[in-house]
């Protein structure tokens, strides 16, 4: 379906943060979303799908079920110019308005289907092994080594962090909790260690870490941080625009510095705040008003403004039922935080917001 507004908006990354925007502005102009695969991912959810494959049906959203006006490109943008996106698969995009929400690199399938087939792919990788080893002790292998321990308690796990401690992004008391919860759940936590995942030998289940230990673990995932996919942007009109971290730069209104027609959300902007789903929404929400205002003429002075989240909010799940929880003034654990997002991981509320049923 063909947009119906005048001004081309191309907004370059169907995730948390592009869709929103795409879904807040597509009545307003002749939108084009590109993205290398066609569904928007509550990435957030990912590790309870792999203990519970059902779940994923829900948190993957097909771009068209939320864009019914707008156009969707299945492809990668490789280059920009001051007029045009150009995508892997030979396209030339003209725009008056770019928008930038590239995330994170994270090679998935292009597809809703084949994403659901590799949920049950992992789901069957963690129901036949009976030691699991999980390596990184950030959010990711936090939450998903208490996904597993909760859904399969009788399996020995063993988390690997190379950090002095847990949830090194938030405070050492949420940290502690975590850990305090971890191992009453029987996980065996190792921190200040890598391991050395090609330390196996053909047919050997038996992995060395930094310090001479071994672990034997039927199978393993890699927890780690997913890199900024901003790498193609050096090679662009933008290349001056990264910061020595890979991140655009951007003003109060969410443009990328020196650019007019240029905005950048989400996690590859400079923002120094911590980078979660719900500020990614937030920035969304700001420069779809900042467009709204700049195609109907109006006057810049007007354009709203970002202001950066001071408040240190994080809620990480451990299991269906117990969270952690960090507030600005305090830090709790369990239940009470738990029905905060452990229950349905804010993804009833998510497709609320993209217009689909809960």
């Amino acid at each position: 379906m063909e947009s119906g507004g005048g001004r081309r908006v191309v907004v370059i990354g169907g995730g948390i943060a592009g869709s929103l925007l795409a879904k807040t502005i597509q009545f307003n102009a002749d939108l084009t979303l590109i993205d290398p695969k066609e569904y928007l991912e509550l990435t957030w959810a990912n590790l309870r799908n792999m203990v519970e494959p059902s779940f994923a049906d829900r948190s993957l959203i097909n771009h068209r079920d939320y864009l019914t006006n707008g156009r969707i490109v299945t492809s990668a943008a490789i280059n920009i110019t001051d007029k045009e996106v150009l995508t892997a698969d030979g396209r030339h995009i003209v725009y008056d308005y770019l928008v930038i929400a590239t995330g994170h690199t994270d090679p998935v399938p292009v597809t809703k289907a084949e994403r659901l087939h590799q949920y049950d792919a992992e789901n069957q990788k963690i129901q036949s092994a009976q030691s699991i080893l999980i390596v990184g002790g950030g959010p990711t292998g936090v939450e998903l080594a208490g996904e597993i321990a909760t859904d399969f308690p009788g399996k020995n796990v063993t988390l690997v962090h190379k950090g002095t401690r847990l949830l090194e992004f938030i405070g050492t008391k949420a940290s502690d909790k975590s850990l305090g919860w971890l191992r009453s759940k029987k996980v065996e936590v190792k921190l200040e260690q890598s391991v050395d995942l090609n330390s196996t030998s053909d047919g050997s289940q038996v992995y060395r870490t930094s310090t001479g230990e071994s672990i034997k673990a039927d199978c393993h995932f890699l927890c780690v941080a997913k890199p900024l996919a901003t790498t193609w942007l050096s090679e662009t009109i933008l290349k001056t625009n990264l910061d020595k971290n890979g991140r655009l730069m951007v003003d109060e209104h969410l443009r990328v510095k020196g650019r007019s027609n240029v905005f950048a959300i989400g996690d590859i902007t400079d923002i120094p705040e911590l980078k979660q789903g719900y500020l990614a929404h937030k920035h969304a929400l700001v420069v779809a008003k900042n467009l709204k205002l700049l195609m109907d003429g109006g006057n810049e002075s007007k354009m709203a403004k970002y202001e950066p989240s001071s408040s240190a909010i994080a809620i990480v799940s451990l299991g269906r039922k117990d969270a952690v929880a960090q507030f600005p003034f305090t830090t709790v654990s369990g239940r009470i935080p738990g029905l905060l997002k452990s229950g349905d991981l804010f993804v009833g509320r998510t497709r609320k917001l993209m217009g689909l049923q809960p």
